[in-house]
């Protein structure tokens, strides 16, 4: 057991421990924020090293954090940030220190902006690439608002502007007359590796400050004079930007659009953009601040390694050895088990390739992009062309595995119907973290894709109770016989340490019985029906009365079983690990009702509410799915 030293905050950090809101940040003079941005560092270390979450992300944002609140009259003043795994030192800054303890725990703090946990979260952020929307949309509804100017700040990465409703959100803004400040943390680095054309570009744009600086000095002075007013300043920054890139020799992307372009910036001197943002501050229209960063600023081990470091777990803060869990012996992950077997797949199928949306390692799609990266593709995190462009290979007699978190796949719902779904189209959408995926809480529970990829017509939804059947569905899909194939599966490891097996063609549309039982009908689906396995078990004599059904389709659903229980059983239960509105649950009740069956259904899911953070063991209890309440159901029947 790797021990982690006692923190006395106030002997470590005695400038922080006297900071309970920006205003007490403001009341110090400039010379004293970079000794905040230590220290602010050193309590971050300690906390996450005890409490894991997004470690290099928010180590990488001290600076840029504490320039904004020290500049901006923040909660009035709005920063929207994007995904989020950047904002720890704004929750620490923004009188959550005494409680980040409780980070990413049930009933403590989100791991990401909250509104309803602080004024100072201006909006939700979880899923990338939506902050510059968000702040355009404060932004125009503080104008038509009247009163005093607000000022509205969108703080995106330069993973997440590659996204594509970031670029909708950038062309609507260079079109308005808002005064949207962008700032582009631009630490050349995702998740994983940053891919794209708009990533090498990042790493190659320069500008003149001088230029900069002359430019904002004779349009004041022009606009002093009258010479120029805001209906012109498009024609004048069209004319500037065309002289600028004379000068320098190169084009900017952002000035192309209109909108004033300053940087790139060192950002991790607090001093100077602190300077940089009371110079721009007061500006009117739309501009973007490109601050350079490094993830993991700070601290060693994580600057190295910012992947591994991105959320690590525990360490020691001292030495930065990490905790690992022992898995010898264990039950793989069950997104190892996909990587492998897609792999193992593509060696005997040509016609098999592989696509993630900036989520290679998470989904172990890196795999196959390291043994064959001709036919393994990061897209970036761009979710609809990343199931559109596997729409276009599917088309041209390739079959596409389209691996992408269930909650982002909700992002790329229109292209699933329209570029897939309509034409038939072979896609293996092989959804990752479905289900309740615990600290991450509720921006990434991954319990609605069920219920919103049943409805669409000649689209297989499916899920494995273990990882050989994992294995099966992934085999079947790859037949290409059945249009849309749909396989979700959950975070975490799986059942069997043993996972390999033969793998065979199954059987679309039909379940499996398990055990046969004369009171009372289970019906799962995916991994939740071994927690129903357990539970029948328990009960002893009692289970001989419970019979258990895998289904494994949702959708074609196994009409053959429902017909079976339907005569057989006057109650079935129904267990899924998603939205009860929608899900297996509520198709079982369709079905029945529409065949004139009058047999009572009793649902077990996820219910018609957004589920914070905490353990799955915690969230189960919370939604009633855990296995006590199983349990207690069943009984309640069984008598």
């Amino acid at each position: 057991m790797i021990s982690v030293p006692e923190f006395d905050i106030k002997e470590e950090c005695p400038l922080l421990s006297e900071i309970n809101s920006p205003d007490d940040l403001r009341r110090l003079p400039i010379e004293q924020l970079p000794e905040v941005c230590s220290e602010i560092r050193k309590f971050l270390i300690n906390s996450l090293s005890r409490t894991p979450g997004h470690f290099a992300s928010s180590m990488g944002a001290v600076e840029l954090t504490v320039a904004l609140h020290y500049v901006f009259d923040t909660p009035y003043d709005r920063i929207v940030w994007d995904v989020g795994h950047q904002a720890y030192a704004h929750k620490v800054l923004t009188g959550r220190r005494d409680r980040f303890d409780t980070l990413r725990k049930w009933e403590g703090l989100s791991g990401f902006p909250n509104p309803d946990e602080s004024e100072y979260d201006s909006f939700t952020a979880g899923h990338a690439s939506n902050s510059i929307s968000a702040a355009l949309g404060m932004t125009v509804a503080s104008t038509l608002g009247g009163g005093r100017r607000r000022n509205v700040v969108a703080v995106i990465g330069d993973a997440s502007i590659s996204g594509g409703l970031a670029f909708e959100g950038i062309n609507n803004a260079s079109l308005s007359n808002s005064n949207l400040l962008i700032i582009l943390n631009d630490n050349d680095m995702a998740i994983d590796q940053n891919v794209g054309a708009l990533n090498e570009y990042m790493t190659r744009i320069n500008t003149s400050k001088s230029y900069n600086r002359l430019r904002y000095k004779v349009y004041n002075f022009m606009k002093r004079l009258h010479l120029i007013d805001e209906k012109h300043r498009g024609l004048i920054l069209r004319f500037n930007n065309s002289i600028k890139a004379l000068i320098t020799r190169q084009q900017n992307i952002f000035e192309g659009l209109n909108i004033r372009y300053f940087g790139p910036y060192d950002g991790h001197d607090v001093e100077r953009i602190v300077r940089v943002l009371g110079d721009i501050k007061g500006m009117d229209g739309p501009r973007l601040l490109h601050l350079r960063t490094r993830k993991g600023k700070g601290y060693e081990p994580a600057e190295k390694d910012p992947v591994t470091w991105h959320a690590p777990g525990r360490f020691n803060p001292a030495t930065g050895e990490r905790i690992v869990e022992d898995t010898t012996g264990k039950p793989p992950k069950w997104q190892d088990v996909f990587g492998r077997t897609i792999v193992e797949l593509a060696h005997a199928n040509p016609k098999i390739v592989g696509i993630t949306a900036a989520m290679p390692t998470g989904c172990s799609l890196n795999f196959m992009l390291d043994e064959m990266p001709q036919r393994a593709f990061d897209v970036g995190i761009a979710e609809e062309h990343a199931v559109t462009f596997s729409g276009g290979m599917a088309k041209d007699g390739l079959i596409p595995f389209c691996c992408i978190y269930s909650t982002f796949l909700q992002r790329a719902y229109d292209e699933i119907i329209h570029d897939v779904a309509i034409q038939r189209l072979p896609v293996v959408f092989c959804i990752d973290r479905a289900g309740l995926v615990g600290d991450d809480g509720v921006t990434h529970h991954g319990v609605f894709d069920m219920a919103y990829l049943s409805c669409i017509p000649g689209i297989v939804v499916s899920s494995p109770m273990d990882e050989h059947y994992l294995r099966h569905l992934m085999y079947t899909a790859q037949t290409g016989k059945y249009g849309p194939f749909a396989i979700r599966y959950p975070r975490g490891a799986g059942v069997n340490a043993q996972w390999q097996c033969p793998m065979h063609e199954l059987p679309v549309g039909k379940g499996r019985q398990l055990c046969d039982g004369d009171r009372v009908a289970v019906l799962t689906i995916g991994p939740i029906g071994n927690d129903v396995q357990e539970v029948i078990r328990s009960l002893g004599d009692k289970g001989r009365h419970v019979a258990h059904y895998d289904m494994i389709f949702l959708s074609p659903i196994d009409e053959k079983i429902l017909g079976e229980v339907g005569k057989r059983f006057s109650h079935v239960v129904t267990v899924e690990d998603g939205v009860i509105h929608g899900g297996l649950g509520s198709a079982v009740i369709d079905w029945f009702n529409d065949h004139g069956m009058a047999v009572r259904v009793t649902r077990i899911g996820v219910p018609a509410r957004f589920v914070a953070q905490g353990t799955i063991g915690q969230l189960r209890r919370h939604c009633g799915m855990d296995n006590d309440s199983i349990k207690a159901k069943i009984l309640e029947i069984i008598g």
